[in-house]
């Protein structure tokens, strides 16, 4: 169970390389700021790190979202960034993202329909199973959507001041400092709330073998069927 939640939360969150695309490209774009204190070179840098990390995605035959989630994040923030002349603002998509995902996170936890179980009940193969068939799994992605939350909106917390109050380089440098230990944190509390709990009910397993038992079920009428005709008198 331990190693099947390790793969699941890989393939759910990008594993390695997502956190590469998450850090490195603003890592890139405030190193050339800081350097040259231009927009333009900077956000170009770090929108052409970013569409090579999205070839190795695809030349690795990833998923078609992981190959391209980090380019588009990337892209609004060299939009939002030449458009404004504010060299702050490239950081500023992904900042709201964050703010907007950390809400939905707490939200979705108080309603009992949490986040992170649409998020990882698919790549469990147990879809909804949790909400109604499985109440120690909704109680453990309750309580990981909990620790998205807050970590997130933490985060928030940070990031929001420096960008109304620092300059660009001060919050290009935390927003790097920021971005891979709070995603790490949130993976091992969610990994050590998931291996805690009940395993996942394959829901996915139960629609095949119910989809075979037809299939068996209507072969052996269709069988029967033809016996019987074979049986019947020749007039």
């Amino acid at each position: 169970m331990r190693a099947a939640t390790e793969a699941a939360l890989l393939e759910a969150f990008g594993g390695v390389l997502g956190m590469v695309e998450t850090t490195v490209p603003g890592l890139v774009f405030v190193v050339v700021y800081t350097v040259n204190h231009s927009i333009a070179p900077s956000a170009f840098a770090a929108l052409a790190l970013s569409l090579v990390l999205a070839v190795v995605r695809l030349a690795r035959k990833d998923t078609l979202k992981h190959a391209f989630s980090g380019v588009f994040g990337i892209g609004f923030g060299v939009l939002f960034a030449m458009m404004s002349g504010n060299a702050k603002n490239f950081y500023l998509p992904g900042m709201l993202y964050t703010l907007g995902l950390g809400v939905a996170y707490v939200v979705s936890a108080l309603a009992r329909f949490p986040l992170l179980g649409l998020i990882l009940g698919p790549v469990f193969r147990e879809n909804l199973s949790w909400r109604t068939r499985n109440p120690g799994r909704l109680v453990a992605y309750t309580k990981a959507s909990w620790a998205w939350g807050l970590i997130l909106l933490a985060k928030s917390a940070i990031l929001f001041p420096l960008y109304w109050w620092g300059d660009a380089t001060q919050l290009g440098w935390v927003k790097v400092a920021l971005g891979i230990p709070p995603f790490l944190l949130s993976v091992y509390l969610t990994w050590i709330f998931l291996v805690k709990a009940p395993p996942p009910i394959d829901v996915i397993a139960e629609m095949e073998a119910a989809e075979e038992e037809r299939k068996a079920e209507k072969e052996r009428a269709e069988s029967a069927e033809a016996a019987g005709a074979e049986e019947q008198p020749v007039k």
